[in-house]
């Protein structure tokens, strides 16, 4: 199969069946939609509340190729937007943002709508979900509406949650039946599809038994998963390209449907990477773009057609440079699979963004929780997940919970 022409997609299996890159069409430019010129012209937002809401996995999540235990919790930075109208939203950040967010105190949501491009410009850059879920509030539609939803709103979700379980001392004597425990727990909440962590030879073990361990991993998921799921590698640049390719002479015959981040991005080592990949038949994508922040850098890889799945993160991104990625890789018959670990927001806003694009690859699912919101409609189900039809977001705040939490600003007009 020619890797440069060939994506692997299916509806409940991995392995038997094939979708042409070419397929894809390309994310067309954004333009003003019907119901732009409906948002209220006086509705003013009058009050931000900062606060960081509290997530809990359920499982220990523990090593990759780089750091240590990454533990059972994570958090959001959240903000909830008021306005004079009575209607509340919920937006992001990467941290307080409390500059930012003060200036969009006494202004108008139709202040930083931009019709022409279907996108929001404000002092928030790209951090515009807080605005994106206040229009689906005011107009009774769901964010993946406004941003272009397609007819079928589901995508392909992945459990990204595989990590070095073996290497936990409460699991070390008994980690294959941990192994297949946790790969049990995610086809049990709805997946799969699974990305699991490679490179235990990097930093935490001898490199020639750390590489044995991680094909020994690789083969267990296999069997005990059997043909019906898919299997994708993330190696968190544990790798070089030599070790790699040894490991994928071992481990092809499983069915790799990805390879992430494998070794650091370089556009030559990706190359003779796909080459491999082709001379192969392996039908195994090069991903990455997890460490790219500027949409610019994508650029010699897009050119040379290095990467067939950007992978830059869904939250430090935001909707609209996610879309302009999309609109970079589809242009490139390449396809999106944003960043997303550590966030439970960051997977609502996948789902969301995932059902206007196109050329949308995969979600990826940290499996956090938290009794701080109350989501409406969100579900996984058969390796797909699929957005409400809930205004905005589709999340809204559970007060009893909220009220234990100390915000970390509270500002007003």
């Amino acid at each position: 199969m020619d890797r440069r022409t060939f994506l692997k997609l299916t509806g409940s299996g991995a392995l038997t069946a094939a979708l042409p890159l070419a397929t894809y069409p390309a994310v067309a430019s954004a333009a003003a939609p019907d119901w732009s010129g409906h948002l209220p012209e006086d509705l003013t937002i009058t009050r931000i509340v900062g606060f960081r809401l509290p997530t809990t996995r359920s499982k220990l999540a523990g090593r990759n190729a780089q750091l240590d235990v990454h533990g059972d919790r994570s958090s959001d930075m959240m903000a909830r937007i008021y306005t004079n109208a009575g209607i509340e939203a919920l937006g992001t950040s990467w941290g307080p943002e409390r500059e930012r967010y003060q200036q969009l105190l006494g202004r108008k949501l139709v202040d930083f709508y931009d019709a022409g491009t279907n996108s929001m410009r404000s002092p928030l850059g790209r951090f515009s979900m807080g605005l994106w879920d206040l229009a689906g509030k005011v107009l009774d539609k769901p964010v993946h509406a406004l941003l272009g939803g397609r007819p079928e709103p589901r995508v392909r979700v992945y459990d990204g949650s595989i990590y070095f379980m073996d290497l936990l001392p409460q699991y070390q004597d008994r980690w294959q039946d941990r192994l297949r425990a946790e790969i049990d727990m995610g086809t049990d909440a709805g997946h799969r599809t699974f990305k699991v962590k490679i490179g235990r030879g990097h930093k935490w073990m001898d490199r020639a038994e750390g590489d044995r361990r991680d094909v020994e991993v690789l083969t267990i998921i296999r069997e005990h998963g059997g043909r019906d799921i898919s299997i994708g590698i993330d190696a968190n640049n544990g790798y070089d390209l030599p070790r790699l390719l040894r490991l994928m002479g071992q481990v092809g015959h499983l069915g790799i449907d990805f390879s992430e981040e494998v070794f650091p991005e370089d556009v030559e080592k990706y190359l003779a990477l796909k080459e491999y990949y082709r001379q192969m038949n392996l039908g195994t994508l090069v991903a990455d773009g997890e460490n790219i922040h500027n949409l610019d850098d994508l650029r010699p890889y897009l050119d040379h057609d290095a990467i067939d799945v950007y992978q830059c993160d869904m939250k430090s991104l935001g909707f609209e440079d996610v879309r302009q990625m999309a609109q970079m890789a589809g242009e490139q018959n390449a396809v999106v699979a944003p960043h997303n670990w550590g966030s439970l927001i960051g997977f609502y806003m996948q789902v969301q963004i995932g059902h206007a694009l196109p050329n949308f690859y995969l979600a990826e699912r940290d499996p956090l929780s938290t009794e701080v919101l109350t989501t409406e409609g969100y579900r996984v189900d058969d390796g797909y997940a699929t957005a409400p039809d809930a205004p905005g977001m589709g999340l809204s705040i559970h007060e009893p919970a909220f009220a234990d939490l100390e915000p970390e600003y509270d500002i007003s007009i």
